[in-house]
C-alpha cells in the first residue's frame, strides 16, 4: 500500500476521532440547554406537589439562572487548575445527579437546593464543550465543527418546552429531570474514552475579589431581572437595591480587573475586536432567541385557546428551520463571508418578526408553524458564522475563558430580552385598554347593534363584564403584536455592527 493510501487512513482515522468527540461533547450542551426551558412547563404540577404559591415556585428556575451565571465564568480558571477533561467528567457527574436529586425532591426547598446544584455544575458544560470541539477540529472547520455544537445550543432550549409539556402529560413532572440521566451517562464515557485532556497551569492565581465583585453583578442583575415583573419593578425597593448592587459591583469589577495583576478575567480577550463585537451581538441573540419564545405559548394559550401539549407541538418545528440552517451553514463553511450569512439571518428574523405583527386570534396554525420555520432558519445563520468569526482571530489561550463569556453574555441577554418583552407586554395591554374604552360609548353602533339583537346587556353588570374582557383581550392581542414589532427592530439595529467585524483570516484546506 502507497504512502498516499497510509495518509488517506491517517485522515479518516483522525475524521473519525473528531466525529465521536463531538457526538461526546454534545449530548453534554444538549443535556444542559434543554434544562434551561423544560421545567418551565412543569411548574404548576411542581407548585401542586409541593404546596407552594406562584411567587415560591418561581425559584425553581431563578435558582438554576443565578447560580449557572455566578459559575460560569469560573470554566477558565478551573480548566487551567484542574484540566479541561476532568473538569468536564466532573460537571457531567455533578449534573446529572443532581438532575436525579431534583426529581426524587420532596420539598420545595429541596428542589431549590438541587437546582441550585445543577446550575452550579452545569455552567461549565457549554462553554467547555465549545472550546473541545475548537481544539479538536483545525481551524478551516471551525465553522461545521460550531455548526455541530450551535444544534444542541439551540434546539435545546427551543425543544424543551414541547419535551417538558409531553413528560408531563403523559408521565409525571419528575421526568422533565430524570431524562438526565441516559445523557449524561452517554456523554460521561464519550468523553472519558475520547476527549484528551489539556496541560494543567498551577502557576495561575485566583482573584478572589475579581470573583467576588462579578459574582455579586451577576447575581444581582439576574435576581432584577427575573423578580422584576412579579415585584413591580422599581416601585419595590428589592429591586431597587438589587439594581444599585448590580451597577456598584460590575463598576468595581471592570475597575479592578484593569489595574489587578492577576486579574479574573484577562483584560487581553477584549483586544480582539472580531470577539468584543461577537459579544455584543451575542447579546442580541440571546434576546431574540428567548424573548419570542417567551410571548408565543401565553399568546397561543390565553388568547388562541391552545392546550399546552399542542403549544410544544406547533413550536417544535422552529427547532427543525435552525437544524436544517446549521447543516446549510456547515455546507458553506469556507465559501461564503460569515458576515454575508449573519446579515441573511438577521433579515430572516426580521422578516419573521414583521410577519407575527400581522397575527390575529383566527391566525392559523400552519401561519404561525411557518413563522416560526423562517425564524429559526435564521437564528441558525446567525449563530453559527458568528461564533466561528469570533473567535477565528483569538488568541487560543483564551478559548476556555472566552467561550464561558460567550455564553454568559447571551444567557444575560436572554433574562434581559424575557425582562423587556414581559415589562413592555404589561404597559401596552394597559395602554391599549385605556385607548379602546373611550370607544365603548352609548353612541358606539356596533354597542348598539348588541344590545338590539340580544347578543348582551351593556346595562347589566354581566354585560359591562363580557364588554370588559372582549376589550382586554384585544388589548393584549394588540400589546403581543407591538412587543414582535420591538423584536423586529432588535434584528435590525443589529446590522450595523456587521461592519466592525473583520473577515475571517483565509486558512488552507488540509
Amino acid at each position: 500500500m502507497s504512502v498516499e493510501s497510509n495518509a488517506a487512513k491517517v485522515v479518516d482515522q483522525e475524521s473519525g476521532s473528531r466525529g465521536l468527540v463531538a457526538i461526546s461533547v454534545m449530548l453534554a450542551t444538549i443535556m444542559q440547554a434543554l434544562d434551561t426551558t423544560i421545567a418551565n412547563v412543569a411548574l404548576p404540577h411542581m407548585q401542586g406537589a409541593v404546596g407552594a404559591s406562584q411567587d415560591q415556585i418561581s425559584w425553581v428556575l431563578t435558582s438554576y439562572i443565578v447560580a449557572a451565571a455566578i459559575f460560569m465564568p469560573l470554566t477558565g480558571f478551573l480548566s487551567a487548575r484542574l484540566g479541561r477533561k476532568r473538569l468536564f467528567l466532573w460537571s457531567v457527574v455533578g449534573f446529572t445527579l443532581a438532575s436525579m436529586l431534583c426529581g426524587a425532591a420532596q420539598s420545595l426547598d429541596q428542589i431549590v437546593l438541587f437546582r441550585m446544584l445543577q446550575g452550579i455544575f452545569g455552567a461549565a458544560l457549554v462553554p467547555l464543550s465549545q472550546s473541545v470541539l475548537l481544539d479538536t477540529y483545525p481551524k478551516e472547520q471551525h465553522g461545521a465543527a460550531m455548526a455541530m455544537w450551535g444544534v444542541g445550543v439551540m434546539l435545546g432550549p427551543i425543544l424543551g418546552p414541547s419535551l417538558g409539556g409531553w413528560l408531563t402529560e403523559y408521565y409525571n413532572w419528575r421526568w422533565v429531570f430524570y431524562i438526565n440521566l441516559p445523557f449524561g451517562i452517554l456523554a460521561w464515557l464519550g468523553i472519558m474514552t475520547f476527549v484528551k485532556e489539556t496541560p494543567l497551569n498551577n502557576s495561575r492565581k485566583f482573584d478572589l475579589l475579581g470573583f467576588f465583585l462579578l459574582s455579586v453583578g451577576i447575581g444581582s442583575l439576574q435576581m432584577m431581572l427575573d423578580r422584576g415583573e412579579s415585584l413591580d419593578w422599581f416601585s419595590n425597593r428589592e429591586i431597587v437595591i438589587e439594581t444599585l448592587m448590580a451597577v456598584a459591583a460590575f463598576y468595581l469589577f471592570v475597575s479592578h480587573m484593569l489595574t489587578h495583576r492577576h486579574p479574573f478575567i484577562d483584560p487581553g480577550l477584549f483586544k480582539d475586536r472580531n470577539f468584543s463585537v461577537g459579544l455584543i451581538f451575542m447579546f442580541i441573540v440571546g434576546i431574540i432567541l428567548l424573548a419570542t419564545m417567551s410571548l408565543l405559548p401565553p399568546f397561543m394559550q390565553n388568547l388562541m385557546g391552545y392546550p399546552v401539549i399542542d403549544v410544544g407541538m406547533v413550536m417544535a418545528p422552529r427547532g427543525l428551520g435552525t437544524m436544517v440552517a446549521m447543516i446549510t451553514v456547515g455546507k458553506l463553511s469556507g465559501k461564503v463571508d460569515p458576515r454575508y450569512k449573519v446579515l441573511l439571518g438577521l433579515l430572516l428574523n426580521a422578516l419573521s418578526m414583521w410577519q407575527m405583527t400581522h397575527f390575529t386570534t383566527d391566525t392559523s396554525t400552519s401561519e404561525i408553524i411557518a413563522t416560526g420555520v423562517v425564524q429559526g432558519f435564521g437564528l441558525g445563520f446567525i449563530f453559527v458564522p458568528l461564533t466561528t468569526i469570533s473567535f477565528s482571530t483569538i488568541d487560543a489561550k483564551y478559548r476556555n475563558e472566552g467561550t464561558a463569556l460567550f455564553s454568559l453574555v447571551r444567557n444575560i441577554g436572554s433574562s434581559i430580552g424575557i425582562s423587556i418583552v414581559m415589562c413592555y407586554l404589561s404597559q401596552r395591554t394597559q395602554i391599549n385598554h385605556a385607548a379602546y374604552t373611550n370607544f365603548i360609548t352609548p353612541y358606539n353602533n356596533a354597542l348598539q347593534q348588541a344590545n338590539q339583537i340580544g347578543l348582551l346587556d351593556s346595562s347589566s353588570s354581566t354585560g359591562l363584564a363580557q364588554i370588559n374582557q372582549a376589550v382586554t383581550a384585544q388589548a393584549a392581542t394588540m400589546a403581543y403584536l407591538q412587543d414582535f414589532r420591538l423584536m423586529m427592530w432588535f434584528a435590525l439595529a443589529a446590522i450595523p455592527l456587521l461592519l466592525l467585524l473583520r473577515k475571517q483570516p483565509n486558512t488552507a484546506k488540509i
